[in-house]
């Protein structure tokens, strides 16, 4: 291989190519638009992992059932929703939902019997938040 006399000026001249420092510059400046990014970009990520787990107590727990009405939500839903029907608590009523919760991240609830707030024994208010009636 035959080396041109341009090639061989690139070789020996000692300015040719990048110094120590140009080099750290690029890196430096990187690192400082990867920085932005990712602070940028974190909170949005986990914004939306809460948007998916817990529906907003306007959606309710209908939102398991149907697509929500916010296109940008619905493009993510699945077909069929997260269960096939929304079970109503045993004396028939729907469960209660709200968050965030009284009593934690999120509250669901039945009325109890009566179908009303309050109530005692069979007509106590039955909710996640409740130790004494878990199985």
């Amino acid at each position: 291989m035959m080396i041109r006399r341009y090639d061989e000026q690139a070789l020996t001249d000692p300015e040719a190519g990048l110094t120590l420092i140009e080099i750290m510059v690029v890196v430096v400046i990187i690192g400082i638009l990867a920085t932005i990014i990712v602070i940028n970009v974190l909170p949005s990520q986990n914004r939306a992992m809460i948007e998916k787990a817990y529906p907003t107590t306007e959606q309710g727990l209908e939102v398991l059932v149907t697509a929500p009405d916010d296109a940008r939500l619905a493009a993510r839903y699945p077909d069929g929703g997260f269960i096939n029907r929304l079970p109503r608590d045993p004396w028939d009523n729907e469960y209660q939902y709200v968050i965030p919760g009284e009593y934690g991240r999120f509250d669901i609830w039945s009325f109890g019997a009566d179908g009303r707030v309050g109530g005692e024994g069979e007509d106590a208010d039955i909710g996640n938040w409740d130790p004494e009636r878990e199985r």
